[in-house]
This record gives structure tokens, C-alpha cells and sequence, in this order.
């Protein structure tokens, strides 16, 4: 509102210098300088038009408080100067009207100059006036900008605060949520550690029952071949008390022939001479089997050790010389005796009196006889004349009884076995089995080559107990079943271990090793040692005939009993400890379970170990293991088959490289040095070994590796 009233001053002021500009061009135009059409006269226009204006305004302004506002904002020397403006124009008007005096025009604009000197003082005031309040307003905007900016300022600072809450906030959430799922996560962890141990209880419990059942199934076996035994005592006791009466009948009988004979006085003096050689010595012209009813009992009692392969049984009392003398007269009595393993023939009831052709009741193998005359004759015969009868007789005896009806009806003599095929066996006598064609093929092959074999004496139950004893009893149920013996063991192959189902790498080795120390024995069925002796005082000679418990024995003197029943089902024994030559003591550690991080046990084991082994066994396998075709031998590794038909058994010496399927090959150098008795059987090797050969493509010849 000031603002508009010093405008609307300004604008009076300068209608008053209009006006006395028309004042003197009044005075000028009554003094004749100007004529009356003169556009001076025009300027008194503009002022009538703002005092009108200027009326309009205040009109405008209908409140008495809006009025007084403005005239308290008006300044005192504007509103004197216009009042006495309004006053003195009135009065000149007055004047003018009246022509009450005759003032001039000169005068008027003397007054008039004065009235705007004094009009210009005022707007100069007035202007300074304005120019104080411009000043300040200017500073009040400055200031006022200056508050906006810093709200300005502080309302960004605040937002950012709103959002570095937010922000904190969320975070606060989010940690929540992870604290939370790590809490759910602990809970599951827990819950499954607690799992894990019941699991890991519950498999030892299941452990520990299953070797309970196989010590209670192997305590049964004991005890039942126990009672056979004494069964078999009993029965050979029995038969030998009616030997011995049926003795002391001949004696008396043959005293009451002598009694006859000197009551008698014509008997000439040659005659007397034999009856007094039968009187001192009745019992071995007449009875000459009594060195072998000694011979019988003695093997008898000699027979009841335990089992197992590894415990050696006594020796059998040797045949006298005039026991020898008379094996014309036993056959005579006794007919030719044979040895069968099968139980399938009647055995003597203990009841019955005594009577030849029998059998004998023995603690081993079973003596038959098959009485005299043509029956021992066309067993002596070759294979090929034997009848239908002995063919299905010995394929009993043979453990494949199962095939003996369908034999009957396609075996005509033996020379059909002989002459048959593999095919043959499968069509004619539904052998499916591939094992057991196997078994049959190789037994004929022995018959058609007339050599006879050691392994050919261990039969399929004598194998299952050897699995026991290099520690693989996890596969008696398939040797069992294939009816794998003795021979079938000298003739193994890589792919018939895959078909009874063995497939790691370190069972092949140890399988491998386990027969060549059979070879080297000769197949003696008592060579691996079981019992512990003196820990101090062994050799590797020694150590390569140790069996798996053997070795666990050793395990526990060198104070580490905790970890020998993991060496159950492992297939570790004495032959692959010192025979195989990547076996060493971190295998064994392996095997045993020993944590890697427990060094201290671990450098106790290889101590220990490379004792066992000897310094020349140490040395060689760090020869070995320093070889460039060197691979480590692991506990996972696998056997890949080999893609080879099996052929017929009956050819296996005419081709050169046969040698190459077996799992434990045997050259023709080592053979004769076995036949003749060499004193050095393990001497390939370390000084002990003779199948370790550094060929490096004989050493994948038990199968290539696939992990």
C-alpha cells in the first residue's frame, strides 16, 4: 500500500509541475506570447484525471480502519502540502470568481515556484524515505531467501535421516531374518548330528551282531565237524574192535588147526616147517591187513586237528616193510581202496558185524572199496572205458551231483565226457554254470593227459576255508556255489573272479598272491600258519605264509588292537604283504582306517611294518615305488573285464601266451623249479618273490584299472 501512495504522490507532484507549467503559459498566453489554440492549455487535463483517480481509490476503500491505515502511512508534509493546496486553490478560485482583488499573474507563479520548491524538498525527502525502506526490504529478502535455503537444507538433511533410518531399519531386518534362519539351521544340524550318530551306532551294532553271527556260524562249523569226528572215532573204534575179534578168532582158529596138525604123524617135515612159520608169525601171512588197522588209527587220531588250512596236522605212522609185502593178500580181502570226499555213499551202521567191501570211518578224506574181481579191474581202466555208472558215480564224488540224472541218460561210456564240447556240456547235460563246465573240463583234461595233479586233492570245501584264511570270507557263498577247487584255484582267470563276483583290484592282488603261495607249496592244504608265535624271531619267509588272523595277531603285539578288526574282509595276508610290491605300510594304513592327520601312528605302523618286511624288502619296494610306470595302489580301484572267450582246457599247453589269462600265471622255468624241489621257492623277488616282474605290461596282466 506505501508503495502505491508514493507512486500516486509522484504522479500528483508531477501534474503540479503540469499545472505550473500551465500557469505560466496562462501568464504568457494573457501577456499575448501564445495564442488561445496553443496545446499548452491542454496539460490541466491529466490532473483533473488523477484527482478523480484519486477520489476513485479512496472510494475503493469502503473500511474506516483500511482509510486510516492509509492516512497513517501518508506522510505529514504530502498531506499539509495538499490540504493547503486544496485550501489556496479554493481561495484563488474564490478570488478568481469574485475578482475581489487584482493579484497578477506574475504573483501566482512567484507562489507557485515557491509551493514547488518547497513540493521537491518533499519528494527528495520522500525519496530517501523510499530508498531506506528499499534498502530494508532488500535486506528482508535477503535474509528471508537466506532462511529459506537453510530450510531448504534442513529439510534435505532431515529426509536423508529419514532414509539412513529406513535403511538401518531394513538392515536390522534383514539380520534378523539371518539370525533366525542360522538359529533353523543350527536346529537342523543338531538334528542331523544326532542322526548321524544313531546311524553310526546302529551300524556298529549291526556290525558287531553280523561278526557275532559269523563267530557263532563258524563256532557251529566247528562244533559239527567236532562231533563228525568223534562220530567217525566212534565208528573206526567200533570196526576196529571187530577187527580185533575177528583177530583173535583167527588166532584161535588157526591154534586149533596147528593142535590138528601135530596130533597128526604123518605129516612130513616141510609141512611141519610151514605150520611152525605160521605159528611164530600167524598175523602176517594170514591176516596181513593189520599194519594198515594201525595205519588206520593212527591217521585217524591224527586227523582230528581243527579244519582250517592254516593248522598242520600230524604225520601218518609209515608202513612197515612186511606190511608191504602183503598188499597182494589185502587185495584179496579188501578189493582196491579209493578215496572219495562225498558223503553221498551208505555209510556202515554201527550195529552191523563187520564185513569187507565197506567203508572206513576216518577223521579225512573217506576210504571206499569197491570189493574185487572185474569191479577193481574196470576201475584201474582208462577214463574212457569206464561205464555210465562210474562216470555218474565220480561226477558225485566230484561235487557236481546235480548233473548226474541228465548224465544218465546221454553218458554211454567215458570217452563221451572226453569227446564232448563245452556246447555239449550245456545242451546234453544242462551245465549252465560257467565254473562248473570249467571244473568238469579240466578234470577230463587231467584224465586225458594222465598227470596228476596236487591241487587236484582240495576239493570246494577245503577253498571256502582258504578264502578264510587270506581274509576274503565275503566270497565263500560264490566259490561255494561255482564248486571251486583246488585245481579250478591253478587255473583261475581274471574274468572268472569277475564271474564269482570279485571286482576290486586289491582282492584280484590278493587272491593272486594267496595261490602262488599255494604253487609254491605244492598245494599242501596246511601251508599258511595261523597261530602267533615269536614276534621277534620271524622272516619274510615266514611272513609270506601267514593267514589274515595271523596277521591280525601281529597287529595287536605291535599295540595296535583297535584297528585289527578292520582288516576283516580286506584280503590282506603274508603273501600280499611281501609279494605284492606296491603294498606298503600307507596301504595298510588305509585299510586299517587310520585317520591321515594321526602321524605319529601312522610313522609307528611303517616302522613296524618295514621291520616285518626286512631291509632288502624295504629297499626293493622303494625301487619300485621310485619306477616311472609307478601307480599307487588304492583300496577303490576296480577290474575291467577282458573281453576273451574261454576255449577248451584240453589245448591250453600248445598255445605259448595262455599263460597271460591266469591270475597267478606259472612259466615252465618256475614249474620245473617247483617239481624239483628248489630251496628257494620265493626268490624272484626281494630275494622272496618269483612273481613280481618289471614288464610294465605284465604288471596290468590282473586287470586294467577302472576307478
Amino acid at each position: 500500500m506505501a508503495s502505491d501512495a508514493s507512486h500516486m504522490l509522484e504522479a500528483a507532484l508531477e501534474q503540479m509541475d503540469d499545472i505550473i507549467a500551465g500557469s505560466k503559459a496562462a501568464v504568457e498566453f494573457s501577456n499575448g506570447l501564445y495564442d488561445l489554440g496553443s496545446p499548452v492549455s491542454v496539460g490541466l487535463l491529466p490532473v483533473l484525471q488523477l484527482a478523480e483517480e484519486l477520489r476513485l481509490a479512496l472510494e475503493l476503500q469502503a473500511r474506516d480502519e483500511d482509510r486510516n491505515s492509509l492516512r497513517s502511512q501518508l506522510p505529514c508534509t504530502t498531506a499539509q502540502r495538499l490540504m493547503e493546496w486544496l485550501e489556496k486553490g479554493s481561495v484563488r478560485h474564490l478570488k478568481v470568481k469574485c475578482s475581489s482583488n487584482n493579484e497578477t499573474y506574475q504573483e501566482r507563479l512567484a507562489r507557485l515556484e515557491v509551493d514547488k520548491e518547497s513540493l521537491v524538498l518533499q519528494v527528495s525527502v520522500l525519496t530517501d524515505q523510499v530508498e531506506a525502506q528499499g534498502e530494508k526490504i532488500r535486506d528482508l529478502e535477503s535474509s528471508l531467501e537466506e532462511h529459506n535455503h537453510k530450510l531448504i537444507s534442513t529439510e534435505e538433511m532431515l529426509q536423508q535421516e529419514l532414509l539412513s533410518r529406513t535403511s538401518l531399519e531394513t538392515q536390522k531386518l534383514e539380520l534378523m531374518d539371518e539370525v533366525s534362519y542360522l538359529k533353523l539351521k543350527l536346529v537342523g544340524m543338531e538334528e542331523e548330528h544326532n542322526h548321524i550318530d544313531e546311524q553310526q551306532k546302529h551300524h556298529k551294532a549291526e556290525a558287531l551282531l553280523q561278526e557275532l553271527r559269523l563267530l557263532k556260524s563258524k563256532v557251529e562249523e566247528l562244533e559239527g565237524e567236532k562231533s563228525q569226528y568223534e562220530r567217525k572215532l566212534k565208528a573206526t573204534k567200533t570196526e576196529i574192535a571187530k577187527l580185533q575179534q575177528l583177530l583173535a578168532t583167527k588166532d584161535a582158529e588157526i591154534e586149533c588147526l596147528q593142535n590138528q596138525l601135530l596130533s597128526r604123524g604123518t605129516i612130513n617135515n616141510d609141512i611141519t616147517e610151514r605150520g611152525t612159520s605160521k605159528t611164530i608169525n600167524p598175523n602176517v601171512n594170514d591176516f596181513p591187513f593189520t599194519g594198515k588197522l594201525e595205519k588206520t588209527d593212527d591217521s585217524t587220531l591224527s586227523d582230528l586237528s581243527p579244519m582250517s588250512s592254516g593248522v598242520e596236522s600230524g604225520q601218518q605212522s609209515p608202513v612197515s616193510p612186511e606190511h608191504k609185502k602183503n598188499q597182494k593178500g589185502i587185495r584179496k580181502l579188501w578189493g582196491k581202496i579209493r578215496r572219495t570226499q562225498s558223503g553221498s555213499l551208505p555209510a556202515d551202521s554201527p550195529d552191523s558185524d563187520f564185513k569187507r567191501g565197506g567203508f572206513r570211518a576216518t577223521a579225512g578224506p573217506r576210504l571206499t572199496c569197491l570189493g574185487t574181481g572185474a569191479s577193481a579191474r574196470d576201475r584201474n581202466a582208462p577214463f574212457s572205458k569206464w561205464s555210465c555208472d562210474q562216470v555218474c558215480a565220480w561226477m558225485e564224488e566230484f561235487g557236481l551231483g546235480q548233473y548226474v540224472n541228465m548224465a544218465r541218460q546221454w553218458v554211454t561210456s567215458g570217452q563221451t565226457l572226453l569227446s564232448a564240447s563245452s556246447q555239449d556240456f550245456e545242451k546234453e547235460l544242462g551245465i549252465k554254470h560257467l565254473l562248473h563246465r570249467k571244473k568238469l573240463q579240466l578234470a577230463l583234461c587231467s584224465f586225458s593227459t594222465k598227470i596228476t595233479e596236487k591241487s587236484s586233492e582240495l576239493d570246494h570245501i577245503w577253498v571256502t576255508r582258504w578264502l578264510d584264511d587270506i581274509g576274503l570270507p565275503q566270497y565263500k557263498d560264490q566259490f561255494s556255489e561255482g564248486r571251486v577247487d583246488g585245481r579250478m584255484l591253478q587255473y583261475l582267470t581274471v574274468n572268472d573272479l569277475l564271474f564269482l563276483k570279485v571286482s576290486n583290484q586289491l582282492h584280484h592282488l590278493s587272491i593272486k598272491c594267496a595261490i602262488h603261495v599255494l604253487h609254491v607249496n605244492k598245494f599242501n592244504p596246511n601251508c599258511l600258519k595261523r597261530r602267533p608265535g615269536d614276534e621277534n624271531k620271524t622272516s619274510p619267509s615266514e611272513v609270506v605264509q601267514w593267514s589274515n588272523h595271523r596277521v591280525m595277531e601281529w597287529l595287536r603285539s605291535v599295540d595296535l588292537a583297535e584297528y585289527a578288526p578292520n582288516l576283516r574282509g580286506s584280503g590282506v595276508h603274508g603273501g600280499l604283504i611281501i609279494l605284492e610290491p606296491r603294498f606298503n605300510s600307507d596301504t595298510l594304513a588305509m585299510l586299517l582306517n587310520i585317520p591321515p592327520q594321526k602321524t605319529l601312528l601312522r610313522r609307528h605302523l611303517a616302522t613296524n611294518f618295514n621291520t616285518l618286511m626286512g631291509s632288502q624288502a624295504q629297499q626293493e619296494k622303494q625301487e619300485y615305488l621310485e619306477s616311472s610306470g609307478y601307480t599307487p595302489l588304492t583300496t577303490t580301484a576296480k577290474v575291467r573285464p577282458r573281453k576273451i572267450g574261454f576255449s577248451s582246457f584240453g589245448h591250453r599247453k600248445k598255445r605259448s601266451d595262455d599263460s597271460t589269462d591266469y591270475i597267478c600265471p606259472l612259466d615252465a622255468s618256475q614249474a620245473q623249479a617247483l617239481l624239483n624241489g628248489a630251496s628257494r621257492p620265493y626268490s624272484g623277488f626281494r630275494g622272496l618273490s618269483p612273481i613280481f616282474d618289471r614288464d610294465p605290461e605284465r604288471r596290468v596282466q590282473v586287470g586294467a584299472l577302472q576307478i
